[in-house]
């Protein structure tokens, strides 16, 4: 089971959740966000880590090439797509970049045009992103057939196993489940939520 911690805005957290054996950091470059960080800090988080963590910028109907010069300044490997862009979009950055396209669940989403965006995963949200609030995993038990589905949305220590039990995504992703405060990670929780979803290994 990989890991991905989100909303990373420090260095101690950032090397913190790498020594607990996660996968990815995510690391917010939204105008409006709480846990928003310039290229500048990031640079000086990936510059610290080890090779094989891999570095996820999420933007929001963002130009293409202010995510180019974005990534380019903070060390990106990978960028999540966070608002309406397209396929178009999608397949112009990753020629440079690996890509997430990040969704709010509906069950109206349709599994064809999912599995036929150009992305390497799809991360599944909670029907309000950033609120900390779960959604019905039951009713997303189409989507289990994306090969590399993230699953995301008020995931914490005390549900991310029964997460992965009901959708088996290849990921989970944590933000404020989490945190002391926006932006500010709970070693604690960290790494719980890590060690619980590193043993649901499917």
């Amino acid at each position: 089971m990989k890991v991905k911690i989100c909303g990373v805005t420090r260095l101690e957290d950032a090397l913190f959740a790498e020594q607990a054996g996660v996968d990815a950091l995510g690391f917010i470059f939204v105008p409006h966000s709480k846990r928003r960080v310039s290229a500048e800090q990031v640079a000086e988080i990936c510059d610290a880590l080890g090779p094989f963590i891999s570095r996820v910028g999420v933007f929001q109907n963002a130009t293409l090439e202010h995510i180019r010069e974005v990534a380019e300044e903070a060390k990106l490997d990978t960028i999540q797509l966070h608002g309406d862009e397209d396929e178009v979009f999608a397949k112009a950055l990753g020629r440079s970049f690996k890509i997430i396209k990040a969704i709010s669940f509906s069950a109206k989403l349709e599994l064809k045009a999912l599995k036929a965006f150009p992305a390497d995963a799809i991360l599944l949200d909670g029907i309000k992103p950033g609120s900390g609030e779960t959604f019905d995993w039951s009713e997303a038990a189409f989507l289990q057939a994306l090969p590399h589905l993230i699953l995301a949305g008020g995931l914490n220590p005390a549900n991310v196993e029964a997460g992965i039990a009901s959708l088996k995504p290849y990921a989970v992703d944590a933000a404020s489940g989490v945190e002391i405060s926006p932006g500010i990670k709970d070693p604690d929780k960290v790494l719980d939520f890590i060690h619980k979803a590193k043993a649901s290994e499917i």
